[in-house]
């Protein structure tokens, strides 16, 4: 799914005092990115210029940590080198009921991408990437993909790529039943206004070979000549012999609806059932009101409770249920626009293990998809919130630090420079002394914590810190870095004693010429 650069944003920042230093390392493929942005292949302007989604600004704020990238440059598993994906979005994930998981991405742009948003050559509507890592704390890695020359993932499903015909064709849910895998996909036939857009149809296609290839003749079919049939986007859960199929309408306005199947019967349209809102029958009733997009619902063993994440107007959010078809608890914030501004998508892991919930986010800058984490309590409500306030320092409307950060020295915030997530971070840069940046959080005393961040300094910085300290006094807990190449996550365990407040930092002495360091997606949790 690709969407419009047309955020609703607090007022633009200023050119950043890195910027107008003249922050060679960073802004100088900064500016060769925006100019090969402009350049893009032009044979794609139809997906470039008439995508759809908003999203408003909110004061939500956000629980999730950032753990990882998921696709594109820096990625854990370099999908833009290893299989030429270089800037996706959704990442749908499934059981292949082998011992992997199955991620289905939306339309994916080659090398000539540059951000933000969707643009390039080597436009696919879908890829299928292939994992085995059951360790997601330090973020997804796959180890194959769905190709059809060596190095490159392939289109999974054919689209015509005609506006107002059909411009793509856009996977929405995974299952498996067996050794067979079913996807359901929509035919998009135009973007229309930011959160709005027409299908032709949802269907579901199905593979026997692991996702390699797909066939789509025979499967279940949801025209949509009225524009408001209310299964075009899907979720899929497998469990208690029934293949669970949630859906929406076609663009973001719309409520959420549920069929279910006898799980041998997945292609067949006449042996879907619909609940009717007090029985499963032939005509769908919603189950949670609009609006209601991308959703993604899996049942938790941990809570014992049916999970719903989804786009909730302008953030993710999450709800809970005893049964798949509700009814749903209130929706509680997971990741706010407030945090990561073109935010979308929300899709849970299926191997999130105890009060661990892990799920891909997308992000129109810089196109691209991240895992982010939350915490549960046993009645499925978010648990252990990021203690960090404006983590990601998409909050700040200047170029010069404001509150709830802090700077020593000089330092400022960047925009349009290609952060870590999103559209800013924060920098500091100087040729002599300490300059850092700092926030004041609460903490419990005698309780143990896990700092993380995301850093990459100049080539020449060689001695910098990461950690925490004592309000306006010395470090408790730090680790010292040099020279950060690429965005590098860092972590600082620390117990807090009888502290009852601290002050995160992360800072370089800059006394081996002009050095910078930049930070992004900031959080402190309890461990």
């Amino acid at each position: 799914m690709k969407f419009r650069a047309l955020f609703l944003l607090a007022p633009l920042l200023l050119v950043s005092t890195a910027a107008a230093n003249g922050n060679a390392a960073a802004n100088s493929t900064n500016a060769a990115n925006a100019a090969n942005a402009v350049n893009a292949d032009s044979t794609t302007d139809a997906a470039n210029t008439t995508d759809a989604g908003v999203g408003v600004m909110t004061s939500a704020k956000s629980p999730a940590i950032v753990v990882g990238k998921v696709t594109g440059p820096g990625s854990t598993s370099a999908t833009d080198t290893t299989w030429n994906v270089k800037a996706t979005d959704l990442g749908i994930m499934w059981d292949n009921g082998s011992n992997q998981v199955l991620t289905a991405f939306g339309d994916t742009f080659g090398a000539s991408w540059a951000p933000p948003g969707a643009n390039g050559d080597d436009w696919r509507s879908q890829v299928l990437l292939r994992s085995n890592d059951t360790n997601l704390a330090d973020g997804i890695s796959f180890q194959s993909a769905a190709t059809d020359t060596p190095g490159h993932a392939k289109q999974l499903i054919p689209s015509r790529k005609i506006d107002n015909d059909e411009i793509t064709v856009i996977p929405t849910a995974g299952v498996s039943v067996g050794n067979r895998q079913y996807l359901a996909y929509m035919s998009v036939r135009h973007w229309g206004p930011p959160g709005e857009w027409d299908t032709n149809y949802a269907s579901i296609a199905y593979s026997d070979d692991n996702g390699q290839n797909w066939t789509t003749a025979g499967g279940p079919r949801w025209d949509n000549p009225s524009g408001t049939d209310p299964f075009q986007m899907a979720a899929m859960v497998r469990r208690g012999g029934y293949v669970y199929l949630y859906g929406t309408p076609n663009g973001r306005n719309g409520a959420a609806h549920v069929a279910r199947v006898p799980e041998q019967q997945v292609l067949d349209k006449s042996a879907y059932r619909y609940w009717t809102g007090s029985t499963w029958g032939t005509t769908a009733a919603s189950i949670v009101a609009a609006p209601v997009s991308e959703l993604s619902v899996q049942f938790n063993a941990y809570t014992g409770k049916w999970l719903m994440t989804y786009l909730m107007g302008s953030d993710i959010v999450l709800r809970s249920a005893s049964v798949p078809q509700g009814p749903w608890s209130a929706p509680s914030v997971v990741a706010s626009f407030a945090d990561y501004p073109g935010l979308y998508g929300g899709f849970m892991h299926p191997w999130s293990s105890g009060s661990d919930l892990y799920l891909t986010m997308s992000e129109w800058t810089p196109y691209n998809v991240y895992l982010i984490k939350i915490s549960l309590n046993p009645d499925a409500t978010i648990a252990n919130p990021n203690l960090v306030q404006d983590p990601s320092f998409e909050r700040q409307t200047t170029g010069t630090v404001s509150t709830p950060w802090a700077v020593t020295g000089n330092g400022g915030i960047d925009h349009d420079t290609w952060s870590f997530t999103a559209d800013r971070n924060g920098f500091v840069r100087y040729n002599s002394g300490w300059h850092d940046l700092h926030q004041v959080i609460t903490v419990a005393r005698n309780t143990n914590y896990r700092l993380t961040g995301w850093l990459r300094t100049s080539a020449n910085s060689d001695n910098g810190f990461f950690g925490a300290r004592t309000p306006g006094g010395p470090p408790f807990a730090e680790v010292n870095f040099h020279a950060v190449g690429q965005w590098t996550r860092f972590t600082v365990a620390f117990n807090s004693g009888n502290r009852t407040s601290v002050e995160v930092f992360a800072g370089i002495w800059t006394d081996n010429g002009d050095m910078w360091l930049q930070v992004d997606d900031v959080a402190v949790v309890r461990s």
